[in-house]
């Protein structure tokens, strides 16, 4: 039966952000680790009334706490450039390229000084456990990128198929032709443009090529995607063994519907997480 493109669209979701996309505990706590020998000793200086000469005192002595001043800014590069009155400068913090008065310069007119000194912070191992939080917030794009692959994967775990077995992730359209002596030309431009799909699936003599995305916003990504999508679809027909499968949702689709409804009605495996849930990898893969 031939399905309502509305009736499906309704059922698109604000968002599939799971516990682990707010923050990656695991690698923050890596990050703190991987400094907090050079943090407690910074510690000393806190509350110190001669800062600068206590520094200079510490960084003679252990030039290592260098390496965790970035992180102190929330910068995760070695080098810092500055620019003022008094000069231009690139800050290497891996190994010293300036005089320790210029470290203290820099110390000075960032701030850091006063953070420390006047106990505004209390332990620096604290500090920069807050700062690593703010800085993995910025990469919830790129697990927000692999939201709704991760989503596909567990529905084809949970219908049984094993990975490297049943299914194979990401996955180059060349190396696929190779493995199962498939021409897909016909979808890469005569092999001049090479494709990787999320997801292969193997079932009788069928290949299921398998692409996934979730878009909680619009935008003209949504437009190029439905576009190209409907036309690997279009020329995957004449591919005997061969299918091509899109797994998609999110509320961003709202504002390119239209050209969501075109690659709809020309495709015969375009899928919603409403659509996981009903069993659709079961019917594709299992039965």
């Amino acid at each position: 039966m031939k399905r309502n493109f509305n009736e499906w669209l309704k059922t698109f979701r604000n968002s599939i952000c799971d516990y682990a996309y707010y923050v990656d505990f695991d690698k923050v706590y890596s990050n703190v680790d991987s400094i907090k020998v050079e943090l407690n000793i910074l510690n000393s200086l806190i509350g110190s009334k001669n800062i600068e000469s206590d520094f200079e005192k510490l960084l003679a002595n252990y030039p290592q706490i260098l390496k965790c001043i970035p992180t102190l800014l929330a910068v995760r590069s070695r080098e810092i450039y500055t620019i003022d009155g008094d000069g231009e400068y690139l800050f290497n913090f891996k190994n010293m390229n300036y005089s320790i008065e210029e470290y203290k310069m820099f110390m000075r007119k960032t701030g850091l000084f006063t953070l420390i000194s006047e106990r505004i912070i209390n332990n620096l191992v604290d500090y920069v456990t807050g700062v690593e939080v703010g800085l993995d917030s910025n990469g919830r794009k790129n697990r927000g990128g692999h939201l709704m692959e991760n989503l596909v994967e567990s529905y084809l775990q949970k219908a049984g198929l094993v990975k490297d077995v049943d299914y194979f992730k990401e996955v180059r359209i060349s190396d696929l032709e190779r493995r199962y002596a498939i021409d897909l030309s016909s979808i890469t431009n005569q092999g001049k443009a090479e494709k990787r799909f999320d997801f292969i699936v193997k079932k009788g003599s069928t290949i299921y090529g398998i692409e996934t995305n979730f878009y909680a916003s619009g935008g003209s990504k949504l437009n190029e995607t439905s576009r190209s999508y409907k036309t690997i679809a279009l020329e995957s027909k004449d591919i005997q063994g061969f299918e091509f499968v899109w797994f998609t949702d999110g509320h961003g689709w709202l504002s390119a519907r239209f050209n969501l409804e075109e690659a709809f009605d020309v495709m015969d495996h375009i899928y919603c997480i409403a659509d996981l849930e009903n069993g659709i990898i079961e019917e594709l893969f299992t039965k």
